[in-house]
Order: structure tokens, then C-alpha cells, then sequence
């Protein structure tokens, strides 16, 4: 029996976001708009659905429940959307996945749909309502009738057919099918294939084409930079684009020599100066193997006292087509993607960065491209994508920016840049051999993504919307997280000898790459659902699946450790020294292929190209009024703050960020670069990483401006502290779809010989890299795209930062240049190790880097953060003249810094506004200027509502008489599906000096259910606290927080536990976030003990801004009634990050007053004045009564939102203040 629930929001702010939406994007004010989920549940009893309805699929407090029908008003115009078959639906899994913990029996059947009612719109206006809300590469419109079953028809994948007469084509025919296919290779590809299959004495598969076609597309075999540049002629304006084809030339001679295998092509000029660099000597720290899962690079480090090998991985990852149809899957796979590269070697990813491209999120509907999703839309969502998997993984995110230009109407570019890192012997690499195993690891496989590595090799249209569904990935981060744990097992780790990840390609890259020789058993391949042919099962790129080779010997122990981490992990395939790629299906082989044919990656492509770059003229000085001119260019969108963007991304899990993206007490200056610490342990070691690239400079000359994107990139890293002789970079390039046009193929030749140009200049390599070749859409192109992304090795401790407090004299360092504007990379040296060696003797004690807007935007940007002024000494000519790369510096001693760098006065800081040329610009107008033009897109503040109030509370007695006293108390952690912050917490409490025990919950089964309770109520039997980390559990679904953690702790066994732990043996609870949305779903907090939510009962629901919020909070200490808070004053004000999207306390107000009476209100969201407010953005989330954490009435469970886990030495260094309020010591100290 299939049972039907509808869920309305009482205070719907997701609603109230969708109508403002569409408001300002379609120009529709509706009368009211409503936004109901609803549920379709097959496989419970009417008890469990009754147990289910109020604990995990609503919440009392704030939630209105229909059950099988909901009447809707006369008036209200209702549809139902709901995503396409096959496509992942996280909410409907983690429902099923939750029910399943409250029903410990096998996990019910959930499909979910938001049912919209609007009021007040023409049948032709909800047409547009529709248009806008529902993607068809992702969704549908649905019934609203009930359907008879949710169970799936099972159907027999029919035999894959060979292709008939293939052989025998003539090259007409083979051009023919070619078209009617739409093969993403050339039809001399299928060409050669055809001559391929004739030696071999048959025609191919069906699956042997796709897999083919897949194995050759320009996105896996890079076939577009592998194609031969035959002539290369230079009609470029710019002497040095001449010199440095010269120089080309001469490296492709010394290092290729008379190599047949070589020939100059755009791939040999992205890496031939890392080769140069690297015979040189220049990259010793290098780490090699053949694995190629990231760029890597050993270094020294101390951890825990200790100096020891260790590896850090770097990568970055595009993922424009997939982000370009369907936004949310398409940019939340793109990070999944490069995290999963570094995690492949073995290394964890602790830090990311973001930097894409766009036109106009602001531009109306009726500008929008026929066949195109809007800007706003596509911008909008991709942000969601991306922040959601990166948040509920556990990744902070360092840096997020979007660069503005029109041509990326053709084509969105979304990149994600990840950084990882691993003691070097966590790793073992061996060859794989005959026998060994592959076991397929992770997630299973559906439809979703069939054909995505040859659809973003190719050009698109105007249909690509409506024919490309299946092309995009769908994220599953929950199982991206279990495979980061398993790979901290160092015993799992070294049982891998190679490792791939499943991206491009699906089975036949993933483990096709593995070994010269394999057969694969895609019969074993773990299926989302069956009817599965064998092509979809070859070559889906479902997600968050490992493909790693074993000894035979240790299949069986590698599978066992993969299931304590509540991971599926299945043999699949073996090697074999056959020198053949097998595949076998119903049995049967459909794919027999040699290896050699098909490492020859398909037919040599040739083309000639013709670099005309102008002169550029970028850099040229025009006249400006001061005032005018830095409100303008303040208001850029290249300029401007993307702090409502920045803000959606957890910037501090992991308790590793040096920097905030935003820093300053008003926290509105950028950081230039983000730096992380080393995972592994207790350090001060990190890497520092920034990007450069100026989509307006690189259209005017891409020579000029890929030299700049490298400059800019090593410049800001610099400027932070880092030594520019480690840096090591890695290139993301993204072009036009190449035609026969010679000019066309110059413009990614010109942009790649000044990268050459520029590594060898600075004698830094970029030792990786990603190309993206298809920026076309009908007409319109994509600006030529050449980012540099930057890392170094650095010392936490000696970093500086960016942000002005005032009093400081600040001096430019330019980028020497010749009349052309290209640098002189042996005096820019100069100025780089004049700037490190002044950074380490503490004469330079803020710097910055000139970005889009010159050197006054740069300064003004550093001065917003904590409201100073600037008195510029020059002019606004000169400070708004562009002059990327150009270094800012604030010195103690002018004289100290060496007479052989070019510096020039910029000013002081200093007042309250902006003065130059007799003109004055307040700090006010400046921060309108620079906060304004987005924030009807990405909003920073939200309105405020109730007032803050006192509760200042001191408790008269302390606890002492307590039953249990120990040296070492033990804390229990539980790991939920979607639980990211164990491991800082556990670390706190390792410091403050206790014993952590922590239990993966497993749910993969009824038994595995069982297991897990029995293990959760052994481990609180022995623990003096529970530690309830932060997270998403189960991903925040259905609709609402912690309720993963909430339904299995309401279990009998475990109730049971908790009171024992509460009320015999004296026990503290924490939860922190995602733990204290568990803890007041529970009752734990306020009430001190497990208790059924009602109507009345407190919670935590969505934020008033309605998007996750991460940045610092300041938190008052308004109770000391706690012992959570013994180390703490009434009044005192801490810094706390914060990182959530469900964090607003709502609570009746006879309920509230309880709670001040009785000390419970222990902390509150203060302003700059340390006073409690309600006011936006200093209270995030609109709490009530601007509350960040409450209590039990005595005391001992104390839940909070702010991450008072996420601090350590170093950490956070553009903002000032107390991080630590020692929370952790104290509930250790409880215990002695």
C-alpha cells in the first residue's frame, strides 16, 4: 500500500525565496505562493507511518502534515514537479534511509515532489512559473494523482547486438553513420576503428563504439591538444610572442629532440616547461609514479613534533557543459570530481577553491538565449550544487569567485580547485599484475551520466537542454565521505596498489586504465536499478566509485574494512597479461579490444595556426574623476563583493583555515589567497594557493594575458608569505570549439606560449593542468581562458594578511614591464624575494595584490574590512590604471626594502573615507558602491525581526559533588551518513585531554541496524560524554535537520543509555550544529531528557536569509550555569564560526521565558558592540531572541550552533579576536 504525506512549512521562507525569484526574474507579483513537499511511501505498516510522521518526515513545531489528501482553496492554480526517473533524489533516499532506522526492517519505497499552488497568476504567466522552476534535463512535471506502486517494473536489459555490416562500409557509409550516431570522434576515427574490427575479422559491438568513442573524446584524450600544429605562423603585433615561439622551438629540441612520437601540438606546449624546469633541477620535490591521479609534490613536515615525508595533491576540475544544462548536478559533481582525483592517490582533500565564469546574472529574462537556462539561474544553482556537496562532505572553501563576461553565455565555466595531503607512507604503489583484483567501491551505477565525457567534448545548440539529460552526473557526497574515512585507514590504504576514480568514461576508463589487461565482469557491476544494458553499465559515470586493484589475497580483508565505514565494495574485475580490455555481459563478452589500438587514441588530428595578438592596450593610464571613478569601478562586477556567493561555503570545517574568504571585524575585505594547514595532525605547516585570471585582458591579447594569470597567481601567494621558489602551478584552459580556421587554433597557441614564456621565465612549472576545448554555443564564444592556479608549502605562523587596521604606509611594488607590457621575469624575481625576505624579518606587515580595478580598488578593498580610511598620494589616473599582478605593501622601513625594486608611494590609512585629488569618497558610499550591484542575486543580510533579549544569568552553585571523577573521561562520538566534523571534535577533545571512542552507524541492512545499536549503546555505557558532531545527517533530509541522529537515539536501548549516563553516572552532552539540531530534536535540550516533539516544542529551522550561512559570529556568554561553560564570564564576547543553513531557534514564547528563568539561555549572537541583536548579518540565522546555544535545566547538556571545535594556533588571521572558549577543557575538567 502506497501512503501519500504533504508537508508545508508553518513560516515557509523556501516558498517566500521562490516568489521573490520570481518576482524579480519574471516580473510576476503573485497573490501567494505555496510550496508543499510531498512523499509517496510503499512498505510500512499504519504503526510505522504513524511513528514516522511526526519524527521524520515533519517536525511539529514548524511543520503542517496532511495525510493522503490536502485541500487547497478556490483560486490557487497547483502543479507537482519532481525529478526525472533514474536521476538521484537525495531527500527521497535519506527518507527512506531514515524510516528504515526508526522501523529497523529492510528500507521502504519513497519518491517525493514538490507541489506548488500560486495564486493570482494567467494560465500564461504559471506557463512561465513552470518554464522557470522545472530544468527537463533534471525534472518533470508530475500527476497529482497517486500511482498504484512505486515498485519498479523489472526489466530485462536486452543482448547488445553487434553492428551489422560495419565493416564492409564504405567511407561514405561510415561518414553517414557517423552523423546518424552523433559519435563525439571524427568520422576518420570511425574510420580507422572500421580497419581496426576488419583486421580483427568482425564487426563490432554496439558497446564497443560507445566505449570507443568514450575512450578517444576530447575530454578523456585530450584530442584537440593532442592534434599536430603543422604550421605555426606569428602575425602578432607583440615582439615577444615571436621570442617566445623561439624559445618554444628551442625547448621542443632539447627536451623531444627526434622522438617519433612527438610533434608540437598544444599539449606539448602546456607541459614541455615543466619538463625543462624539472631536467633542470627546478622541481625537486616533485613526486612521481604512474599513477597520474593529481599533481603532487613531496615535501617536509612537522606533525605532532615529528618530521616526516608528506605528500600534497592538487587538482583542478571543470565541469562547464554538465554545469551549463543542469547547474546544481553539473557544479556539485565538479567538485566531487577533483576531490575524488587527490583521493584517489590516497590523500585527503582539506581545502578548495571556486572560481568560475559567467555573464550577467542580473540580465533580464527576455535577454536570455533561446535554448539557454537564464544567467541568474544558472549562476544561482550552480553555487547551490557546489556549496551543498562541498558542505556536507566536510570541505572548507577557501576562496569563491565568479568572474563576469558576456561570452560565457556560450558556455558556463565552473572549476574547482581541491587541495589534499597525506604522510607519504599512508601510500603504497605497486603494478598491478595478472590476478590481481579490482574491486568497484562506493556508489552503484544508474543512467545519470551515460555519455557525459563525449557530450562536453562537443559544440552546442539550442537543444542541448532538452537532449542532454542523461549526460549529467547526479552527487552523492554522503558516499564521497565514507570513502574519504576508509582512505584515513592506513591499513586500507596499503593494501591498494593502484587507484582510479570513476569520472569520464565510467567502468571503461575508470578500470580500463588500470591495466594493459582486464576483464571485467559488468554483470557484478552493483546496479541502482535493473534493465541496465551493458553499454550504460560500461560507460555511466555515475559518482563517488573507486575503482582500486588488490592482490587476490587481500580482496577479502580490503571489502571487510570498506563495510566498518558502511561502504559497499565488490569485485569486479580481474588483470589478466592479455594485453586486451574484456568485458563481459550476460556472460558473454561485448567488448574485446587490444590495448594498443586503443592507446592509439583514434586518428592524428593536424591543423595550422596563426597567432595575431595585438598590442594590448589594457594597461593604458585614462583620465578619471576620483569620485566618479571609484564608485564605478567599485561597482563592477568584476570588482565587486561576492560575499553573498563566498558566505554559501563552509570556509572552516576541518579547523585548518589560516584565512577567512572575508576578513576585517566588518569582514568585507577578500582574501587574495586561502591557506589551510597539513591534515595529519598538530602543525604549523600549510599550503597557500591563489588563482590568477582577466577574462577583459586575455580577449584583448590571450599571450599577454595567460603571462598575467601566472603573475597574478604567483604575485598573491606571495603577498601572503609564502617563498615564490616553491611555488608549483597547475593550468585550467578553456577555449572555443576549434574550427579549420588557423586564427581560431592561434588563440590557445598564443595564450600556451605565454604560459611557457612565463614558467620559464620564473623558473616555476605547472605540473598539471585540464583543458576544456568545446566554449561554443551556435555563434557565441567563450573569452579565451587561461586560469593559473598557484600552491606553495608555508609556515602558518610566519603568513600575513591583507587587511588594513590603520596607520600603515603603503607602497606599490609594480610587475616591471617592457613597452608591450610584458614583464621582465628576472627583475619581477627580484621583487618577489625582496618581498618574501621583508615578509619573514616582519618589515612587511600587510600586502596585497592588484587585481581588476587597479590599484585603488585593491587598497579600498583592504581598507573596508575594518572601516579605515585611505589618504591616497596619487592621483585616480594612477590608481585606477590597470596593473595586474602589481604587488601592495605596507612596510615599517621604507629603507629597508632594496633600492634595485621599483616601489612607489601609495598613501597612508588613515580616517574614515577615501581622499584623493581633493576628493573624498566616505566609507559609507564606498561600501554601497562595492556591496550593492549583486545583492539582489546573491543577498548578504536578510530582515530582522523580535528583539534580543537579556538573559544574563549567573548560577549560584557549581557542580563538585559529581559520581564519577576520572584523570581521562571518554567521549563518545557517533558517525552518522553525512557526519563531517567528527574528526575535529574529536581532535578537542584529544587535546583538552580525554579518551574519544567513535561508532560509524551502519544502515545498509536490517542486521547492519541492529548492529549499529547495539555498538552506540555499548559505547554511551562506557562514555562519561556524548559528543554529537556537526554534519548533515543524511544530508539534512527529509526537509529538516538531525533527524538521522534524533530517530536512532530514540531508541528504547539507546534512551535508556542516555538516562543511565544523565542521571547515575553525573554525564555531560554536547552538540555542536547539526548535533544540537539532534539534541533539541531529542528533548535532551531543553528539557534534559529524550522526549516526543509537540507543537510547543523548541527547534531549529531555516535560516531568514534562506541559504547556508558560513562566516564569524560574535557570541556573548549570557549564562554561566553550565559546566560546558565554566571557563567563560557572563558577558564576555567570543569569535565562534559559523556554518549552517538550518540554525534559526524558534521557540513558543512562554517556552523562551522557561528558559531565561532557569539559565538555559547559555550564549547569543552579539553585534560589534558585544550587545545581543537580532539585526543581519551579525545574528545569521534570525534566531529568536538572537539565542546560539541553550541547555538542560541543570546544565550538563549543552547544545550551540556556532563551531567552538574549529579553532587551533594560527587559524583565522584576517579577523581579530577570542576563538577559544574552551569549551572541551572544561567538560574535561568536569571529570577530575
Amino acid at each position: 500500500m502506497i501512503y501519500r504525506i504533504f508537508v508545508e512549512k508553518k513560516d515557509n521562507v523556501q516558498a517566500k525565496k521562490e516568489a521573490a525569484d520570481i518576482k524579480t526574474l519574471l516580473n510576476i507579483d503573485t497573490e501567494d505562493f505555496r510550496l508543499i513537499l510531498r512523499y509517496d511511501v510503499e512498505g510500512l505498516s499504519e504503526a510505522e507511518l504513524s511513528a514516522a510522521l511526526g519524527t521524520v518526515f515533519s517536525e511539529p513545531p514548524v511543520d503542517n502534515v496532511y495525510l493522503e489528501t490536502m485541500e487547497i482553496p478556490e483560486g490557487y492554480k497547483v502543479f507537482a514537479v519532481s525529478f526525472l526517473t533514474g536521476q538521484y533524489d537525495q531527500r527521497a533516499d535519506s527518507a527512506a534511509q531514515c524510516v528504515q532506522l526508526l522501523t529497523k526492517k529492510s528500507r521502504p519505497l519513497v519518491k517525493c515532489a514538490k507541489v506548488y499552488a500560486v495564486k493570482g497568476v494567467t494560465d500564461e504567466q504559471l506557463s512561465a512559473i513552470k518554464k522557470h522552476l522545472i530544468n527537463p534535463v533534471e525534472s518533470e512535471e508530475v500527476g497529482l494523482e497517486k500511482p498504484a506502486t512505486l515498485r519498479r517494473e523489472t526489466l530485462e536489459s536486452a543482448d547488445v547486438k553487434d553492428v551489422e555490416g560495419f565493416i564492409g562500409r564504405t567511407d561514405e557509409e561510415i561518414a553517414a553513420y557517423h552523423k546518424k550516431i552523433g559519435f563525439a570522434m571524427s568520422t576518420e576515427d570511425l574510420a580507422f576503428v572500421r580497419d581496426y574490427f576488419k583486421d580483427e575479422g568482425r564487426n563490432p559491438t554496439e558497446t564497443e563504439l560507445k566505449v570507443i568513442d568514450t575512450y578517444w573524446s576530447d575530454h578523456c584524450r585530450h584530442t584537440t591538444f593532442a592534434t599536430e600544429l603543422k604550421n605555426i605562423k606569428i602575425t602578432s603585433e607583440n615582439r615577444s610572442v615571436e621570442k617566445a615561439y623561439h624559445l618554444y622551438r628551442d625547448l621542443y629540441e632539447e627536451i623531444n629532440g627526434s622522438r617519433p612520437d612527438k610533434y608540437p601540438c598544444l599539449m606539448d606546449l602546456a607541459t614541455i616547461a615543466a619538463k625543462k624546469l624539472k631536467k633542470d633541477g627546478k622541481l625537486d620535490n616533485l613526486d612521481v609514479s604512474d599513477e597520474i591521479n593529481a599533481c603532487s609534490i613531496c615535501i617536509d613536515a612537522e606533525i605532532d613534533g615529528k618530521t616526516e615525508k608528506y605528500l600534497v595533491m592538487f587538482k583542478n576540475e571543470t565541469h562547464n557543459h554538465p554545469t551549463e544544462i543542469e547547474p546544481f548536478g553539473g557544479a556539485a559533481t565538479c567538485l566531487g570530481g577533483a576531490i575524488r582525483d587527490p583521493l584517489s592517490g590516497r590523500t585527503y582533500v582539506y581545502q578548495a577553491m571556486r572560481v568560475t565564469g559567467a555573464s550577467d546574472p542580473r540580465e533580464k529574462l527576455e535577454d536570455t538565449l533561446a535554448g539557454k537556462l537564464p544567467q541568474r539561474a544558472i549562476t544561482q544553482r550552480a553555487a547551490a550544487g557546489f556549496s551543498s556537496y562541498g558542505n556536507q562532505i566536510g570541505l572548507a572553501t577557501g576562496i569563491v569567485d565568479e568572474v563576469y563576461h558576456e561570452g560565457y553565455k556560450a558556455k558556463r565555466l565552473e572549476t574547482g580547485f581541491v587541495v589534499g595531503g597525506a604522510r607519504k607512507d599512508m601510500v603504497y604503489r605497486e603494478a598491478p599484475k595478472a590476478g590481481d583484483i579490482i574491486i568497484l567501491l562506493g556508489g552503484e551505477t544508474g543512467r545519470d551520466g551515460c555519455g557525459g565525457a563525449t557530450g562536453s567534448s562537443k559544440a552546442h545548440d539550442a537543444h542541448s537542454v532538452e537532449t542532454c539529460g542523461a549526460e549529467v552526473q547526479k552527487g552523492n557526497p554522503l558516499t564521497e565521505r565514507k570513502l574519504q574515512r576508509l582512505f584515513l585507514n592506513k591499513e586500507a590504504t596499503r593494501k591498494i596498489k593502484k587507484c582510479n576514480d570513476f569520472g569520464a568514461g565510467g567502468v571503461s576508463v575508470a578500470i580500463g586504465e588500470l591495466a594493459d589487461g582486464l576483464t571485467i565482469d559488468l554483470d557484478k557491476v552493483p546496479k541502482k536499478y535493473e534493465g541496465l544494458s551493458g553499454t550504460e553499465l560500461a560507460i555511466s559515470e555515475s559518482q563517488e566509485r573507486m575503482a582500486v586493484v588488490v592482490d587476490a589475497k587481500d580482496a577479502d580483508a580490503f571489502i571487510a574494512l570498506a563495510a566498518e565505514e558502511n561502504l559497499s565494495a565488490t569485485p569486479v574485475a580481474v588483470v589478466t597479461d592479455t594485453g586486451r580490455m574484456k568485458m563481459l555481459f550476460k556472460g558473454r563478452p561485448i567488448v574485446d579490444i587490444s590495448r594498443e589500438f586503443l592507446n592509439t587514441n583514434g586518428v592524428k588530428q593536424t591543423a595550422d595556426a596563426e597567432i595575431s595578438d595585438k598590442v594590448t592596450h589594457w594597461f593604458d593610464k585614462k583620465q578619471a574623476d576620483f569620485k566618479e571613478k571609484t564608485k564605478e569601478v567599485l561597482s563592477d562586477l568584476n570588482v565587486c563583493a561576492k560575499k553573498g556567493l563566498s558566505e554559501t561555503f563552509d570556509s572552516t570545517i576541518g579547523a585548518r583555515s589560516v584565512y577567512m574568504p572575508w576578513g576585517g571585524k566588518n569582514q568585507l575585505t577578500p582574501a587574495i589567497a586561502m591557506a589551510a594547514k597539513i591534515c595529519g595532525g598538530e602543525t604549523d605547516v600549510c599550503t597557500v594557493s591563489a588563482y590568477g585570471y582577466s577574462p577583459y585582458l586575455m580577449e584583448t591579447s590571450p599571450f599577454v594575458g595567460a603571462i598575467y594569470s601566472i603573475v597574478a597567481s604567483v604575485s598573491k601567494v606571495v603577498a601572503a608569505g609564502a617563498d615564490y621558489r616553491n611555488i608549483r602551478l597547475t593550468l585550467q584552459e578553456f577555449f572555443r570549439r576549434m574550427t579549420p580556421d588557423a586564427k581560431v587554433w592561434g588563440v590557445p597557441t598564443a595564450a600556451l606560449l605565454g604560459a611557457v614564456y612565463a614558467q620559464i621565465g620564473l623558473g616555476l612549472g605547472a605540473i598539471g593542468g585540464k583543458d576544456s576545448m568545446s566554449g561554443t554555443f551556435e555563434h557565441i564564444h567563450v573569452p579565451p581562458t587561461l586560469i593559473s592556479f598557484a600552491l606553495a608549502p608555508a609556515k602558518a605562523s610566519k603568513l600575513i594578511d591583507n587587511v588594513l587596521k590603520g596607520g600603515e604606509k603603503l607602497w606599490r611594488l609594480p610587475v616591471p614591464k617592457d613597452g608591450q607590457f610584458v614583464p621582465d621575469f628576472e627583475k619581477l624575481k627580484s621583487v618577489y624575494a625582496e618581498t618574501y625576505k621583508n615578509i619573514v624579518n616582519g618589515n612587511i606587515t600587510f600586502a596585497t595584490v592588484v587585481e581588476n580595478g587597479g590599484a585603488g580598488a585593491a587598497v579600498i578593498k583592504s581598507a573596508l574590512g575594518n572601516g579605515v580610511g585611505v589618504n591616497f598620494a596619487q592621483g585616480a589616473s594612477d590608481l585606477y590604471r590597470e596593473s595586474y599582478g602589481d604587488l601592495i605593501v605596507a612596510v615599517k622601513d621604507e629603507k629597508l626594502l632594496s633600492k634595485e625594486i621599483e616601489k612607489e608611494y601609495i598613501g597612508e590609512a588613515t580616517g574614515n573615507a577615501f581622499v584623493a585629488d581633493g576628493e573624498s569618497v566616505s566609507l559609507s558610499d564606498a561600501i554601497n558602491a562595492y556591496l550593492t550591484p549583486l545583492e539582489s542575486v546573491f543577498a548578504t543580510t536578510a530582515p530582522a525581526e523580535g528583539k534580543a533579549e537579556n538573559c544574563d544569568f549567573a548560577a549560584s552553585k557549581k557542580y563538585a559533588n559529581i559520581s564519577t571523577k576520572c584523570a581521562r573521561p571518554r567521549v563518545f562520538i557517533p558517525v552518522f551518513p553525512g557526519t563531517n566534523c567528527e574528526l575535529d571534535t574529536a581532535r578537542k577533545f584529544r587535546l583538552a585531554g580525554a579518551e574519544t571512542e567513535t561508532v560509524v552507524v551502519k544502515n545498509r541492512s536490517a542486521s547492519d541496524i541492529e548492529e549499529s545499536v547495539k555498538a552506540i549503546a555499548g559505547a554511551i555505557a562506557r562514555a562519561n560524554i556524548i559528543a554529537f558532531p556537526g554534519g548533515f545527517s543524511g544530508g539534512d533530509e527529509p526537509d529538516g535537520s538531525g533527524k538521522f541522529i534524533a530517530t536512532t537515539f530514540r531508541n528504547p536501548y539507546i534512551a535508556e543509555e542516555i538516562e543511565k549516563l544523565l542521571q547515575t553516572r553525573d554525564g555531560l552532552i554536547l552538540g555542536i550544529c547539526n548535533g544540537f539540531q539532534a539534541l533539541i530534536k531529542l528533548g535532551l535540550v531543553p528539557y534534559g531528557k529524550v522526549l516526543p516533539m509537540t507543537e510547543k516544542s523548541p527547534t531549529l529551522t531555516f535560516n531568514n536569509i534562506s541559504r547556508h550561512v558560513s562566516t564569524v559570529v560574535d557570541i556573548r556568554v549570557a549564562s554561566d550555569l553550565s559546566p560546558w561553560l565554566s571557563a567563560c564570564k557572563v558577558g564576555e564576547v567570543y569569535k565562534v564560526p559559523v556554518s549552517h543553513g538550518e540554525g534559526k531557534i524558534v521557540a513558543p514564547s512562554e517556552a523562551l521565558e522557561e528558559m531565561r528563568k532557569n539559565g538555559q539561555i547559555a550564549t547569543q549572537y552579539a553585534d560589534l558592540s558585544g550587545r545581543p541583536t537580532m539585526q543581519s548579518p551579525y545574528n545569521p540565522n534570525g534566531s529568536m531572541w538572537a539565542i546560539e546555544g541553550i541547555t538542560s535545566p541543570d546544565g550538563r547538556v549543552f547544545g550551540k550552533m556556532g563551531h567552538s571545535e574549529r579553532t587551533g594556533e594560527n587559524l583565522y588571521k584576517n579577523i581579530e579576536g577570542n576563538f577559544d572558549m574552551k569549551i572541551f577543557e572544561s567538560g574535561v575538567k568536569y571529570f577530575r
